[in-house]
């Protein structure tokens, strides 16, 4: 150590920082022992808030968690009018009935925990229940709801922007349905090339064969190195020239 870098004698015999500061907050709380105890007592109610909040939160998340495994155990029950063996059901005597199931599960779930990532979830599944039961404008009104209420980036999102443009088609508005099957391939560019090719079905299906026929001589171009040129290939074969 160098010389300059060695504590006098004077330095020594002072309080270090710690001590400073400490002898200062003494001196602050002994002066001001009314404002402490009162700054003691909100820093108290905040702290109790904050636990109050995060218990809150932990309940809700595990009560809607709860209720969302209904909805999936109702969507994957067997179709059986008895009990099969080795199989824990639950057990439905029609597809039908277990859409309904599904639907009342995420109906319940939606009433009891609005708002959060659980219910974003059941009302997918509540609108693909509505789908297959042909029940069209509840179908559209679920998938609509999950779609506001999910986020961007969710990851199930592709399914509700599918379930919009089949509902569009159910209702026969095939504008609606191009519309809906655009909206996807823009929105979930990894899946481009099956809204085209579902593009190109609803067009040649409504007598706009040139159209159809535009959009599958394109195909290849517009999606290079995707699976599904050889069926567009294979249906431009169809549309004849």
């Amino acid at each position: 150590m160098s010389k300059s870098a060695e504590p006098s004698r004077k330095e020594m015999k002072q309080p270090d920082q710690f001590q400073a500061v400490a002898g200062e907050a003494a001196s602050w709380l002994t002066g001001h022992r009314r404002t402490a105890v009162i700054a003691g007592a909100v820093l108290a109610v905040v702290l109790v808030a904050v636990v109050a909040v995060s218990t809150y939160r932990e309940r809700r998340s595990a009560g809607a968690a709860a209720l969302l495994s209904e909805v999936y155990r109702n969507a994957g029950g067997e179709i059986s009018t008895v009990p099969l063996p080795g199989v824990p059901g639950p057990f439905f005597p029609s597809d039908a009935a277990r859409q309904r199931a599904v639907a009342q599960a995420a109906d319940k779930l939606l009433a009891a925990y609005p708002g959060t990532s659980q219910a974003a979830l059941a009302a997918l599944a509540k609108g693909d229940a509505h789908l297959r039961l042909g029940e069209f404008d509840a179908a559209q009104a679920a998938y609509q709801l999950y779609l506001s209420t999910a986020n961007r980036n969710d990851s199930f999102r592709f399914s509700a922007l599918e379930g919009l443009a089949l509902v569009a088609e159910g209702k026969g508005d095939t504008a609606g349905a191009l519309a809906g099957w655009a909206r996807f391939g823009a929105e979930v560019p990894a899946q481009s090339d099956r809204a085209d090719l579902e593009r190109a079905r609803l067009l040649a299906a409504s007598g706009k064969v040139e159209e159809a026929r535009t959009l599958l001589v394109s195909f290849s171009d517009a999606h290079k190195g995707s699976m599904l040129t050889g069926e567009a290939a294979e249906r431009l074969a169809k549309l004849g020239k």
